[in-house]
């Protein structure tokens, strides 16, 4: 299934008297950055979240947030004598150190120490925490699959647009190659036109010399290369778009290929309605590459 690169998706639990809730957003990106809001005193979350999350993701910009609520705020925060006691003592050996090197410190307060990490213990560092690591994991793998399951849905409407914008780019080029079909005599027309003025404006010139210089402005303005690899861009991104796994990139890739063909056709078109065909068709081609930004 073709995966968007946007999505969202939430869940919610509840053990032990603690509620969480767990937020998945994603936006596009160039590759896979993940970024984690998870409370810091649940070790060992972090990296199965992060583990998980590259399972199931190729790209995108992703943030997932987690928030705990429920028993912290019912428990006093307690203090931690041992904690306090490290504490003290670094403080000691810090400020003895200072004044070996005459280095003068600031009073430390109350509230600054019991500010540091450790030195007051909450009711939640007393929990079970490889049981709540576990049921919160098992969420986590729940709003995963709910993220996907939204990008895939996404992923499938950017298909049918995806799909829509090539059947039109197919329609111009078919447009230009009988555009430049039509001209064809006309063109022929034009150069034996130019052939006889320059023979009739200069004596002893080379007819044979001046022919082929003409012929060779015909080449040159001759668009069936870029309309054959228009046609061949077309059916490389209709199998993109049907190939497994993440291929926005290629997808990237392509759209640049298609804009550098519509601006040979443009700069080569020598006729308005050429022309006009060629400006339609760069816009479509915009409109594609914006939608493919969003292609996994």
């Amino acid at each position: 299934m073709r995966q968007s690169m946007t999505g969202f998706a939430s869940r919610s639990g509840e053990i032990d008297g603690l509620r969480w809730s767990w937020d998945v957003r994603g936006v596009n990106g160039k590759g896979l950055e993940l970024r984690l809001r998870l409370p810091d005193w649940i070790e060992g979350l972090e990296p199965l979240v992060r583990k998980a999350a590259q399972a199931k993701l190729a790209r995108g910009n992703v943030q997932v947030s987690l928030r705990v609520a429920g028993g912290g705020e019912d428990e006093a925060a307690e203090l931690d004598e041992a904690a306090l006691s490290r504490v003290l003592d670094a403080m000691v050996r810090i400020e003895e150190a200072a004044g070996r090197r005459g280095l003068p410190l600031e009073r430390s307060s109350a509230a600054q120490i019991v500010a540091l990490r450790g030195v007051m213990a909450s009711g939640q560092s007393q929990r079970d925490v490889p049981a709540l690591r576990a049921a919160l994991m098992a969420e986590f793998e729940m709003a995963l699959a709910e993220f996907a399951e939204m990008r895939g849905l996404e992923g499938q409407a950017l298909l049918t647009v995806l799909s829509g914008q090539l059947d039109e780019i197919e329609a111009l080029v078919a447009q230009a190659a009988e555009a430049v079909e039509s001209r064809r005599g006309e063109q022929a027309e034009k150069l034996r036109a130019a052939l006889a003025r320059v023979m009739e404006a200069s004596e002893g010139v080379d007819e044979a010399r001046v022919a082929q210089e003409l012929a060779l402005i015909a080449v040159k303005s001759d668009i069936t290369e870029e309309l054959d690899r228009l046609t061949a861009h077309v059916a490389a991104a209709r199998a993109l778009l049907q190939d497994k796994g993440a291929v926005g990139r290629k997808l990237d890739f392509l759209m640049q290929e298609f804009n550098r063909e519509a601006n040979t056709l443009c700069s080569k078109s020598g006729s308005s309605a050429l022309t006009q065909i060629g400006l339609t068709l760069k816009t479509v081609i915009d409109q594609m590459r914006e939608q493919v930004q969003n292609v996994e």
